[in-house]
């Protein structure tokens, strides 16, 4: 203000200085940071079209983000920088209730033979699956979704996924042979890893497995750490485009669901991965 009187009406810097009670220091301080030129414009311009495609990227992934476009910035500044241009990392703590597959014994119940050994070098050789559930509202009626996603543990990769308006058998069928014939140029012998859930029971599920010489592991029962890394997978795509939204019709979460996984799979890059995305990963390995 006391800039803009000056400039206007040529009032005396002393009398303005008097009035607005504000030393000729702290004056001049505003003025020189004001007229500054800002020498990071043009990395905040680059951070905020990077948060344009990476809505909920923190300061690591940014780093990394900036490095692939030839900018190398250490941490402490990003975290600056994102503080000022308000790029926050958006963090829901409430979590729906999750979704039960379990209906006791039903057919047959495998042993757990993946035993937490999450990790594999080779692709196609460890996939693991689960069912998971959303809920939307179609004129005003609340409903319900599932997703059901294969998910390859060399990459963390989802190979093959279905969504369907209702728990099914043929949902969870569809993803798996298609998951059966992506992964069947796998060299070794493969395990496809699950929950008790009854589908995974049921003959025609096992029936598919043992006829390719696949070994089938299932958790066990309540224990949802020897699958962690499915619910970790579900946990991401809730946390990013799930809670704190609306949807209004099965067609709007379906899409932003596709949206999401195919954003997973090809651009969102994590630090285990060498801060490359799934099928960047899957695609430097087999060079």
């Amino acid at each position: 203000m006391v800039c803009e009187l000056r400039r206007e009406f040529k009032f005396p810097l002393k009398q303005l200085l008097a009035i607005s009670e504000l030393s000729k220091a702290t004056y001049y301080y505003w003025v020189n940071r004001f007229e500054r030129p800002n020498k990071d414009e043009m990395i905040e311009q680059v951070m905020l079209e990077i948060r344009q495609e990476h809505t909920n990227a923190g300061y690591r992934p940014m780093v990394e983000l900036l490095k692939q476009r030839g900018i190398y910035v250490n941490h402490k500044k990003v975290q600056r920088l994102m503080k000022k241009l308000g790029l926050r990392v958006t963090t829901f703590w409430h979590k729906s209730r999750k979704y039960n597959s379990y209906k006791g014994k039903v057919g047959t119940v495998a042993k757990n033979k993946l035993h937490r050994r999450f990790n594999t070098s080779i692709p196609h050789q460890k996939i693991t699956t689960d069912t998971t559930e959303f809920k939307y509202y179609d004129k005003g009626v609340q409903k319900k979704l599932y997703l059901n996603p294969y998910l390859d543990l060399f990459n963390n990769e989802v190979i093959s996924y279905e969504i369907s308006k209702q728990p099914t058998y043929q949902a969870i069928a569809t993803a798996l042979q298609e998951a059966l014939e992506l992964t069947s140029d796998c060299l070794y012998r493969r395990t496809f890893h699950s929950d008790q859930g009854w589908a995974y029971q049921m003959k025609n599920y096992v029936f598919k497995l043992k006829s390719q010489k696949i070994i089938q592991s299932m958790s066990r029962k309540g224990n949802c750490h020897d699958n962690s890394v499915m619910e970790n997978f579900f946990g991401l795509l809730k946390q990013e485009i799930y809670y704190g939204h609306v949807f209004n019709s099965f067609e709007e979460l379906e899409q932003a669901i596709t949206k999401w996984i195919h954003y997973y799979n090809t651009k969102r890059i994590k630090k285990k991965l060498n801060w490359m995305s799934p099928i960047q990963y899957r695609l430097t390995y087999s060079k």
